[in-house]
């Protein structure tokens, strides 16, 4: 139970970062590859917090607030790069945004794939591993947005 507890802990500041980065997407690009990418982690990522929230609180736990674990670890993006994230526009967004997310994509599936190692819980085992064949799926697609970009 204590590497569930940690996934979900882990799991629910994570995603409110790529929340927090998709939701800069719209004021900021003129791509609509890079605006549906955003849109697909705005809408996959919140019911996900939801259920992670849930069941935290279901044990008794406060779920955590905020993105406050900002650190290279799991693909965090740093404060420098989330601010010039926030002032990036058009092409130079859109190529910041691509790099960030998917580094931020890649460290929520090793995360998922520690949970998978090592959580016991049926609900979270299966959150994990929707994490990890969602975002692998996305990774790809915004490989694919990048070269386009060139």
């Amino acid at each position: 139970m204590a590497a569930d507890v940690r996934f979900a802990e882990a799991m629910v500041p994570h995603h409110r970062q790529a929340l927090e980065m998709a939701g800069l997407a719209a004021a900021r690009t003129g791509d609509p590859l890079v605006t549906a990418v955003a849109g697909r982690v705005l809408d996959g990522q919140r019911p996900e917090i939801a259920v992670m929230e849930a069941w935290l609180r279901g044990l008794g736990r406060t779920p955590p607030s905020g993105h406050g674990h900002v650190t290279s670890d799991y693909g965090m993006a740093g404060e420098e790069e989330l601010n010039r994230l926030r002032t990036a526009r058009g092409r130079a967004f859109d190529r910041l945004f691509l790099t960030l997310m998917i580094r931020h994509h890649e460290g929520a599936v090793s995360m998922a794939a520690e949970e998978l190692r090592r959580g016991r819980d049926h609900t979270m085992r299966t959150m994990a591993q929707d994490v990890v064949t969602g975002q692998r799926i996305e990774i790809a697609r915004m490989k694919g947005i990048q070269r386009k970009l060139g």
